[in-house]
């Protein structure tokens, strides 16, 4: 099933399928790492913040925003 990276929960994993955007924040999510085929942890959500995850050991803030333009597989 492929959701947005918003959907998922916090212990919950994707892999990353793609990424919706322009090429400034494409090339922002592939300069963190996140790229296709990366494994996304989502660590913690908060309700009026950022989306703590982390990708191949490094942990990172997304805003919900751009959380809903990265699409994922569920594991």
């Amino acid at each position: 099933m492929i959701v947005p990276l918003n959907s998922l929960r916090p212990g919950e994993k994707g892999i990353v399928v793609t990424l919706q955007g322009g090429a400034g924040f494409r090339n922002r999510l592939l300069g963190m790492g996140i790229t296709p085929g990366a494994v996304v942890h989502v660590l913690e959500i908060y309700n009026t913040g950022p989306i703590i995850v982390n990708v191949s050991g490094t942990r990172f803030a997304l805003g919900k925003g751009m959380a809903s333009k990265i699409l994922v597989r569920k594991l």
